[in-house]
């Protein structure tokens, strides 16, 4: 949520700034500002209300504002309605908020996150003659830094210091103080934040791709911690106020990979992408004809001893953790629960301590699911995080780490990171499988050699993108769509609703096809879409049975399966085919064409697939 820019060194900062924000509109679109400085000059600030391109048409593409040193924002709203008075940055002054110019403030910042007692602190200020302007937390906390800024008069580290242990919650802070021309102060708590440095510039984000142009040394600052940023230099902070020493990582992307190679969106673009996501995450743990959890750390002697496993997500890792239930159960019969970490950080539920809780998350950063691993950690159960970032907060924390190799993901809808994600954990159950002894020598290079197959398999998947194109722009004003399937086909079915609703707008929900007799069809009428998932073949009398109850009551059905042509088109209107697989991996092929479909609707709508309303990329607060 939000997304947070700065830069101090020689260039001019509005246009950089600018270009990193727009890396990271993705994280927020309603409403965006600069705060730039020109030597010991006052930084002068520039808000606008919408997507980025208002703020870039105010200030002439950054060319209209000089100085240095500065920082920017890109809003999703979380306190405050979007405005040009709740934009960032915000001020320590009595500023009206609302325009552009010099601001006489000792405190300018902007924050990614949520100050949960920012009500109390607010009440604190105004009994000390602090004014608001705004309905923002943010406001709050960088007022809350000026007070003690000018209360203890020993400068920013003191005050950042007494600050952080105030405030209540998670951010990503920057500070400009006026007294410190060419210095950026940021401090971090459970928001994501990485700091890199080249040739005497220092560049401060929210998420590689906004710096990537510039710089691939990059330092990550931790939790809890604060850093002074000047030209070329990074002084981090405990705090304590105590100087701390960090070293450098290598960012390995490729940066085109975080641009759109003339696709028309980073949706697109991403789908396409997703077998070499898929192959290169495969790849990194299959070695000679087996899978080598080496790097991760999880030593067979562990995998012997694990009684129960809780794997926990938000969003599409959560449908990651849905469908690798039943191939875990399965193949290596270790009893498996899927816990959504937003409910399972608040479940009072008896924890075996045999477990091992497996936590899902593209970015490494989500609020949620981190808060799920600590409590895990804090009960003394085994973490093993399926992350995509490097050195995100997930992966520092867990116990164990299996990296996905998707490479930058922009579009707010995932598509290959769900994807890297999802053969991940079935190379885990593979391998929990095999060690266990649940599976023969023979079984288990048979299922890898299936595993391996998918690359390809997903990239003929798409060459039907065109029919589905045709049926997705024939559909695009439906009012509700029903994914339904059993097994493996339910949780496929939960992505690809989840994909149509979250980019098309479309009502989309998801069932297990057993469950419509017990009060769903009677949602059914003339013209509504039914989508079924026909994968499995022991399930799929049953699925295509309550297709044909569907039918009987006025739907229109699409199937989507791997069998024979004319066994579902007797039954269904429409059919989509994806290669055949091992049963238990080809959810890896029916989410393609279900992820076409929700993109192909949003472009037959007029929508803006990539950055969809009200939702960012990263759900960074809770």
């Amino acid at each position: 949520m939000c997304g947070i820019v700065g830069f101090t060194g020689k260039q001019q900062a509005a246009p950089i700034l600018l270009d990193g924000l727009s890396k990271l509109e993705y994280r927020g679109y309603d409403s965006a500002g600069l705060a730039v400085r020109d030597g010991e000059k006052l930084a002068e600030v520039v808000k606008a209300k919408g997507r980025l391109s208002n703020l870039i048409e105010k200030t002439d593409g950054g060319n209209a504002l000089v100085g240095t040193c500065g920082i920017g924002h890109t809003r999703w709203a979380t306190h405050g309605e979007p405005s040009v008075t709740n934009a960032h940055p915000h001020v320590s002054g009595n500023c009206t908020g609302s325009g552009s110019g010099e601001v006489e403030s000792e405190v300018v910042g902007v924050h990614n996150g949520i100050i949960e007692n920012y009500q109390e602190l607010k009440d604190k200020l105004l009994k000390h003659g602090y004014t608001f302007y705004s309905q923002t937390d943010t406001e709050v906390v960088i007022k809350l830094v000026d007070y003690y800024y000018k209360k203890y008069k020993l400068g920013p580290i003191d005050a950042i210091a007494k600050t952080m242990v105030r405030v209540r919650g998670s951010y990503a802070l920057e500070l400009m103080f006026k007294d410190y021309p060419g210095e950026i102060w940021v401090a971090r708590k459970d928001s994501p934040m990485i700091i890199g440095v080249a040739d005497g510039e220092t560049y401060v984000a929210s998420d590689v791709p906004a710096i990537l142009k510039y710089t691939r040394n990059v330092y990550y600052i931790g939790n809890l911690e604060f850093a002074k940023l000047v030209p070329g230099e990074a002084h981090f902070y405990d705090l304590n106020g105590d100087e701390i020493e960090k070293q450098t990582t290598e960012i390995k992307w490729d940066a085109e990979a975080a641009e759109k190679a003339g696709y028309e969106h980073f949706m697109m673009k991403e789908i396409h992408e997703q077998p070499k996501a898929v192959s290169d995450t495969l790849n990194s743990v299959i070695k000679d004809g087996k899978i080598d959890l080496s790097a991760v750390g999880l030593t067979e002697e562990e995998i012997k001893g694990i009684e129960q496993i809780y794997i926990v997500a938000c969003g599409s890792a959560w449908h990651v953790g849905m469908e690798t239930q039943y191939v875990i159960e399965d193949l290596a019969e270790i009893p498996v629960r899927v816990e959504l970490a937003s409910e399972f950080r608040y479940r009072k539920m008896p924890l075996n301590k045999n477990a091992l809780a497996i936590v899902i998350s593209q970015s490494g950063e989500t609020a949620d699911t981190l808060a799920a691993l600590r409590l895990a950690k804090e009960k003394g159960i085994k973490t093993l995080a399926v992350v995509n970032v490097v050195g995100s907060s997930i992966a520092r924390e867990a116990d164990h780490v299996l990296y996905t190799l998707a490479g930058p993901e922009i579009s707010v809808a995932t598509t290959k990171a769900y994807s890297a994600q999802l053969v991940a954990v079935d190379c885990l159950a593979v391998q929990f499988a095999f060690v266990r002894g649940m599976i023969t020598e023979e079984q288990y290079s048979y299922y890898i050699s299936e595993l391996l197959t998918l690359p390809d398999k997903i990239s003929r998947t798409m060459e039907d993108k065109e029919r589905i194109q045709w049926f997705a722009a024939k559909h695009a004003n439906a009012h509700d769509v029903f994914f339904i399937g059993r097994g493996i086909d339910y949780a496929v079915g939960l992505e690809g609703s989840l994909k149509l609703k979250e980019i098309s707008y479309v009502h989309s929900e998801a069932y297990a096809a057993g469950e419509l007799k017990h009060g769903t069809i009677s949602l059914i009428e003339d013209g509504t879409l039914v989508i079924g998932v026909l994968t499995q073949r022991e399930l799929y009398e049953k699925t295509i049975s309550n297709m044909v109850e569907c039918k009987s009551r006025g739907a229109y059905l699409m199937g989507l399966t791997t069998f024979g042509k004319y066994e579902t088109e007797d039954h269904v209107d429409f059919t989509v085919y994806v290669p055949r697989v091992d049963e238990h991996f080809v959810g890896s092929l029916a989410v393609v064409p279900l992820q076409l479909l929700g993109y192909y609707v949003s472009v037959a709508k007029g929508l803006d697939v990539d950055k969809p309303r009200n939702l960012a990329k990263s759900v960074t607060v809770e």
